[in-house]
């Protein structure tokens, strides 16, 4: 199993992914319409689509009274602009209306360490300072029920082709092999195409097809099955693959490859999700709940339509997560009419990342050798091409910063921020 506490981190803008929220039930009762619009947009969030979140106005005092009747949730949140004294002596009402077992995260606007305090030893789960952004507020949430004590959770990249033949999937491979070999990150290939993927001939291995044996028994996967089906493609790159064979029908749930993911998330600190070209629930549901979205096309027409379609789908779906990314591949085939890049991205509203030069004889090497292009040909554009993608998928690009990951009550402390510099 891989050790977390000695990898290399991902950096930059691949910043630590946000568990999801399990099935709760959360109430917030907020002091202004604003608070109740931001913790509406989180409530839409991919990630908090398990629970069940009411949201109404009227602060600690309009919890007190509702709760005289009914049962408080897993979790309260309650909005106060009030000083330390008056929001202590509001959590001693709302207490004595408040079951035992329900999680408290109070959403102040005084930036006072001796309220967190006297809050903590309170028993309030919670105390953020408000602005808080939706991600930063599911970010709080999720932690309540995250063991601290447990694997940081990897990255998961999905590579997904905006049609067939485009190339998404030796892309992927590359980009793991890089990340892994150049990178000394741990990678984690997952290969969904169960009948036709080819991950496990781009590297000259037989397929295991270890994911079906996880796909028939979703709710039992754990670590330990996972690292048992994944084949060892060196020290710092694994795979779990399908058995590439058309013998067998395969129905696929969408719950059953998220819980997989999830176990294989806490494996490495990368994982790279080889998406088919097809459309079902579950292929939606992937890409919806992966961290990073990549869509390859090449410059043509139907990639570029069916590229729109994705990049619309995903912005709509993952209103709080960043856009996905393009890139351009087979650029430059001879005779072949083509849309420019400038043009490509001027209509899909995306910046490709990278323009892969068309390269028939390197790719077909390796291919042919079951080798990666970095193995048959480290000079080739498109190599270098490769290479600036490896770097953005991890976060090492040049000229970019890291940025804070929320606006807990502790992040805005002066005291903690002095020890961050």
């Amino acid at each position: 199993m891989h050790n977390l506490a000695t990898e290399p981190t991902l950096q930059a803008t691949s910043e630590a992914p946000v568990v999801l929220v399990p099935r709760i039930e959360l109430h917030a009762f907020c002091d202004n319409q604003q608070t109740g619009q931001l913790l509406q947009v989180a409530a839409t969030d991919r990630r908090m689509s398990r629970a069940h979140v009411s949201i109404q106005l009227g602060g600690i005092p309009a919890a007190i009274q509702y709760y005289q009747t009914q049962p408080t949730p897993n979790v309260l949140v309650i909005e106060t602009h009030s000083n330390r004294e008056q929001v202590m002596a509001e959590l001693m009402r709302l207490s004595e209306v408040c079951q035992a077992d329900t999680k408290v995260v109070v959403l102040g606007h005084v930036n006072d360490v001796l309220l967190y305090r006297e809050l903590i030893k309170a028993g309030v789960s919670e105390y953020l300072v408000a602005p808080v952004s939706p991600v930063s507020f599911i970010d709080s949430i999720a932690n309540l029920y995250h063991d601290p004590k447990a694997a940081p959770l990897g990255r998961i990249v999905s590579f997904v082709g905006a049609k067939g033949g485009v190339g998404s999937s030796t892309i992927a491979h590359n980009i793991a092999w890089i990340t892994s070999q150049k990178r000394n990150i741990d990678t984690i290939i997952t290969d969904l195409d169960l009948a036709f993927g080819t991950a496990a001939l781009n590297f000259n291995q037989d397929s295991t097809g270890g994911i079906v044996d996880a796909l028939g028994q979703p709710d039992r996967v754990d670590s330990m099955l996972v690292e048992r089906l994944m084949t060892k493609l060196g020290d710092k790159l694994s795979l779990l693959n399908g058995p590439g064979t058309v013998e067998r029908e395969f129905n696929i749930e969408a719950h059953a490859i998220e819980s997989i993911l999830n176990v294989v998330r806490s494996s490495a600190p990368l994982v790279v999700v080889d998406v088919p070209n097809m459309w079902a629930p579950w292929i939606k549901q992937t890409l919806v709940n992966s961290d990073d979205i990549i869509i390859t096309a090449t410059p043509e027409l139907p990639s570029l339509r069916n590229a729109k379609n994705l990049v619309d789908f995903l912005k709509s779906a993952r209103a709080n997560d960043r856009p996905p990314k393009l890139i351009l591949n087979q650029v430059g085939v001879p005779k072949r009419p083509e849309i420019s890049p400038a043009d490509f991205a001027k209509a899909l509203g995306v910046d490709p990342i990278a323009v892969v030069p068309h390269d028939p004889q390197s790719f077909g090497l390796a291919q042919g050798n079951g080798q990666m292009l970095f193995e048959v040909a480290p000079k080739a554009k498109a190599t270098e091409a490769l290479t600036e993608i490896a770097a953005i998928v991890v976060g090492q690009q040049k000229g970019t910063a890291a940025k804070p990951k929320s606006k807990s009550f502790l992040a805005n402390l002066p005291i903690f921020s002095k020890k961050n510099k």
